[in-house]
């Protein structure tokens, strides 16, 4: 595997094991744009709410705080005490979490891993029209610097505008959750699949007469941007 990020090429062992919140029962390894606010109302719906999102910190802006100290302590091979963010939550998807899915699944081992997927060209497309346009916002209006250093530079190493990259961290990053966690812990989902295969791998009912919920497309991405931020 070739190493793109900060993140791609750890070992498994260089993950020191931090201070778990024994409570998390599922861990989105997902990328953003992947389905990962579907995959959030759909884990509420089957009782394993909340669910932590990205959503969560805009929310809480005091949870970026936390996150920081987190990064700062990844970056520099420490371990991460995960209760002051994870309190509360029986699942964590989205960024920033799928930047820690190691130190996420290390420190929690009862924990089920859920890697949302998608055609990696459309995904680009959609990041491309959403998540990146959003840093930008976030930027000019002087907004928490916590989503753009964790996505643009430990992520995406400041080359979000050059589709081959960005298409070959997101294939790596996919591999690597395959890799490294094992396969009775791991369901690979696209969520297009529907309620049928996440309830398997959950062993919960399938809801009989809800839909499986489709969030956040990118129109109601920016929607919800042109709300926040007045762009």
């Amino acid at each position: 595997m070739t190493e793109r990020s900060g993140d791609q090429g750890m070992t498994r062992s260089a993950v020191p094991v931090g201070i778990a919140m024994p409570e998390l029962r599922v861990i989105g390894a997902g990328f953003g744009r992947t389905g990962t606010l579907s995959l959030r109302d759909a884990l509420a719906s089957l009782g394993f709410g909340p669910c932590a999102h990205m959503h969560d910190n805009f929310d809480r802006p005091e949870r970026f705080t936390l996150w920081i100290e987190a990064l700062r302590r990844k970056q520099a091979g420490e371990s991460v005490d995960w209760r002051p963010l994870l309190e509360g939550y029986q699942a964590i998807v989205d960024w920033p979490a799928a930047h820690f899915w190691r130190e996420l699944t290390v420190t929690h081992p009862q924990a089920k891993v859920v890697l949302t997927v998608r055609e990696p060209g459309r995904w680009y497309d959609s990041i491309q029209a959403t998540i990146f346009p959003f840093l930008d916002t976030l930027d000019a209006e002087g907004g928490p610097a916590l989503p753009g250093d964790v996505i643009r530079t430990h992520t995406f190493n400041n080359r979000s505008g050059d589709r081959a990259y960005c298409q070959a961290v997101f294939a790596d990053h996919n591999r690597s959750v395959q890799e490294a966690v094992a396969a009775d812990r791991l369901l690979v989902f696209d969520v297009k699949e529907g309620w049928a295969p996440l309830c398997a791998f959950l062993g919960v009912p399938v809801p009989e007469h809800d839909p499986f919920p489709h969030a956040n497309n990118p129109e109601a991405f920016n929607a919800d941007l042109q709300e926040r931020f007045g762009e």
